[in-house]
């Protein structure tokens, strides 16, 4: 629809898009850097505990562990574990009317991230790339061919992502959210995204696996590979997650 696609928000997707062409010869603005904090040398400085008591508090080592992983076991993913991180991400959480609440915040409880997933080593799981199913907690076979290799040359070529059990692949769905927020429906869009990853990361850690976030990618060949248009529906970030390796005492 023209409509979607001369909006200032699909425009600023569109412009930001990689491909193997244009990413060569691509213009970076000259940007100047900025330091890396803020600071307020005036300010009166009240400083925080770093104790805190919180009871069954299990949510700090989680957090203070994770790191972007880039190196993973080949032992596999058991099947309930990915189901946990699918659940992390988008499962349903409750419902007020016809909203379905997620793990995840969305502005105006609309969803528009799809979330799939390429397969490679999953227990009780053939390879092959997949779509979560949220209304059903259910996934959708798209494929039964391995593509591991064909999502990591889509990643810029990020060699690491092959030995990974899965990659999560979010997309998102455009009109879902502008038809109602307009131009910062984007915006929004953007913001759903990193929640649900974030999650997963979190998620990823708490059954002993690792993750990497992955913004890096050429745009149309994802979505060649989803089945998804790039116009109504285009990719938006990924993240590979593997096992970590046993530390030898």
């Amino acid at each position: 629809m023209p409509e979607l696609k001369e909006t200032n928000g699909f425009q600023y997707l569109e412009n930001s898009r990689f491909d193997r062409i244009s990413i060569q010869n691509r213009h970076r603005p000259a940007i100047a850097e900025v330091e890396t904090f803020k600071r307020y040398p005036h300010a009166v400085k009240i400083p925080l505990p770093r104790t805190w008591t919180l009871e069954e508090d299990q949510l700090t080592p989680l957090l203070q562990n994770r790191r972007s992983l880039r190196k993973y076991s080949t032992e596999p993913l058991s099947l309930e574990h990915l189901a946990f991180m699918l659940w992390a991400s988008q499962g349903i959480t409750g419902q007020a009317g016809r909203y379905l609440f997620r793990a995840t915040p969305s502005a105006g409880a609309l969803y528009p991230v799809e979330t799939y997933i390429s397969v490679h080593s999953i227990q009780g799981l053939a390879a092959g790339l997949y779509h979560f199913d949220v209304e059903h907690f259910a996934l959708d076979r798209l494929t039964e061919q391995d593509k591991a290799h064909n999502v990591a040359q889509a990643c810029l070529d990020q060699k690491f992502m092959v030995q990974a059990a899965v990659v999560f692949l979010w997309s998102g769905v455009f009109r879902r959210a502008m038809s109602k927020y307009g131009d910062r429906g984007m915006r929004y869009i953007l913001l759903d995204a990193g929640h649900i990853c974030q999650s997963v990361m979190i998620a990823a850690e708490a059954v002993g696996c690792g993750g990497c976030p992955v913004g890096a990618f050429y745009d149309n060949e994802i979505n060649q590979l989803l089945q998804i248009d790039g116009d109504e529906e285009s990719i938006l970030y990924a993240a590979s997650v593997g096992r970590k390796f046993l530390k030898v005492n």
